[in-house]
């Protein structure tokens, strides 16, 4: 029995196989699920019902098992700024600044032959789409290059 933040056995195992570059997509309930992200990607559908499971609840375990180091975030056609950025950024720190890409980029980055783990949620929150690209775990202090 696992007992981290992170304990769903398919995206530990899609996180296991990734590596460094590879890219997460983490969607709002109203993201293309099907059609948005590489076809090849696999796919975790945890939107049980509206507003469960959020995209930080999401964000939250998959951060407390992958190091992230980039953020991209679906921009409005207006220009302004949606509330969960502010939510996105405590979650990754001042270390990730969030990336904001037009509406169609963001679809064509997510459907990059990297992108290899789509989690989908019932987030009710437009704008609430964020593509992580995986870090590098650090050597041990005493290994360190």
């Amino acid at each position: 029995m696992l007992t981290g933040k992170l304990i769903h056995p398919q995206i530990l195992g899609a996180l296991g196989e990734a590596g460094h570059g590879a890219t997460i997509l983490i969607p709002d309930g109203n993201y293309p699920v099907s059609t948005g992200a590489n076809p090849l990607a696999d796919r975790v559908y945890l939107n049980l019902a509206p507003g469960m499971v959020t995209v930080t609840d999401v964000l939250e375990a998959v951060l407390s098992v992958t190091p992230v180091e980039a953020a991209h975030v679906m921009a409005r056609h207006d220009g302004a700024e949606p509330s969960i950025y502010r939510e996105f950024r405590q979650l990754l720190g001042a270390e990730v600044e969030l990336q904001a890409l037009e509406r169609f980029a963001f679809y064509d980055e997510a459907g990059k032959d990297n992108c290899c783990l789509v989690i989908a949620t019932g987030e009710q929150r437009i704008y609430a789409n964020i593509l992580l690209t995986i870090g590098v775990v650090p050597p041990p202090a005493d290994q360190s290059v």
